[in-house]
């Protein structure tokens, strides 16, 4: 039996799968620039998708941080500077879930509607969402690393990898298709001093 052509061109745009490497190893080679970071935004109160009223540019009508997803994101901040990590550009998906991990772990962010939330999009405002993204990556000269900061089936239609709130997937771009060099998870939150 024939797969579907469709099936076929989903298959062949999603990125290489590398060999697992260290988590050592993967901040070694985000210092080393040329490095993409795919974040999920950190863990929010219970839920799934955003409760009915949602408005985009209204944070108490979404979905939010929970205390626990806030000291994520500023635990994922503490890791990069611990491993002296400097993100050139930091781009986020317009939920405020996404742009509240971006500040608390880096402190700026550019919102970025490429990483809105797929949820309840169709499947043309799905491709056309992964089209501008790509090609944004695509064209992106610096090397300095860039972090993504976007939603779980928008991570899963790009990478074909699903991440827990808060964990990070590292990608690379090799003859033009991006590749996974390998995933990082929530770093643990530092405990306050006594």
């Amino acid at each position: 039996m024939k797969a579907p052509a469709f099936l076929l061109l989903l298959l062949a745009a999603l990125p290489s799968q590398a060999a697992d490497m260290s988590e050592d190893a993967l901040w070694q080679k985000l210092r080393g620039g040329g490095v993409t970071v795919l974040m999920r935004h950190a863990t929010t109160v219970p839920g799934i998708g955003d409760p009915p009223g949602f408005k985009l540019d209204q944070c108490p009508t979404q979905r939010n941080l929970s205390e626990r997803g806030r000291a994520d994101a500023r635990a994922v901040g503490a890791a990069f500077q611990r491993h002296q990590v400097t993100p050139g550009a930091v781009w986020s998906s317009r939920w405020c879930r996404c742009l509240d991990t971006a500040r608390l772990a880096f402190g700026r962010v550019q919102p970025e509607p490429s990483l809105d939330s797929m949820f309840e999009d169709d499947a043309g405002a799905s491709s056309a969402k992964l089209r501008d993204l790509r090609a944004r990556l695509a064209a992106r000269t610096e090397t300095t690393p860039l972090v993504l900061v976007t939603h779980d089936v928008n991570i899963r239609a790009l990478t074909g990898q699903s991440l827990a709130q808060g964990e990070m997937v590292l990608l690379t771009q090799r003859d033009g298709k991006l590749a996974v060099l390998g995933r990082l998870p929530v770093p643990a939150a530092e405990k306050a001093a006594p």
